[in-house]
């Protein structure tokens, strides 16, 4: 017996529920405000949320992001000389994917923070870091950067700070 087909109306249901646009996204400069609240200014940054909350808090409340299956998908605007300290993710790999912009990237080496290769990523460039490496950013353009952010899991646990980040022993 094979599956009855769907409707219309059931199909239309679904692909309205697969879709986050634009135009219901918003900015929110308050996620990761307790690093700015520490460092000041220089980490300021924006995430725009599209698939699950990422690995900066809990916002399964937000009915405006997707649910996450298997990975989480954010967009991350990062003002120009703003950085992304360093920090792990210890259970997850991530991927940067710049849609405007120039950044800089690092990895460091997971003994010794001060040891770390960089490397400057433009329009359309990415950057997939695996679980357990160190890793941060910077934007080293004139104008704000707008990248995509790629977690490998539905709700990654929350990243750590090395003694080598900035922001070594600050909590949420």
């Amino acid at each position: 017996m094979t599956a009855p087909e769907k409707t219309t109306t059931e199909l239309e249901n679904l692909i309205d529920s697969c879709i986050a646009s634009k135009d219901t996204r918003f900015e929110d400069w308050d996620t990761l405000g307790f690093q700015a609240a520490k460092g000041g200014d220089r980490f300021k940054r924006a995430q725009i949320r599209y698939i699950g909350s990422g690995a900066t808090g809990n916002h399964d409340g937000d009915s405006r992001s997707l649910p996450s299956e298997h990975f989480t998908f954010s967009n991350m605007r990062l003002p120009a000389g703003a950085v992304g300290p360093e920090h792990t993710h210890h259970d997850v790999e991530e991927v940067f994917y710049v849609l405007e912009g120039e950044l800089e990237v690092a990895v460091h080496d997971v003994e010794d923070g001060t040891k770390k290769a960089v490397r400057r990523l433009g329009y359309r460039d990415l950057i997939r870091v695996p679980a357990g490496v160190p890793r941060s950013l910077a934007n080293v353009g004139d104008t704000d950067a707008l990248f995509c952010v790629v977690i490998g899991a539905p709700k990654p646990q929350l990243p750590t700070y090395p003694p080598s980040s900035e922001m070594y022993g600050v909590t949420r």
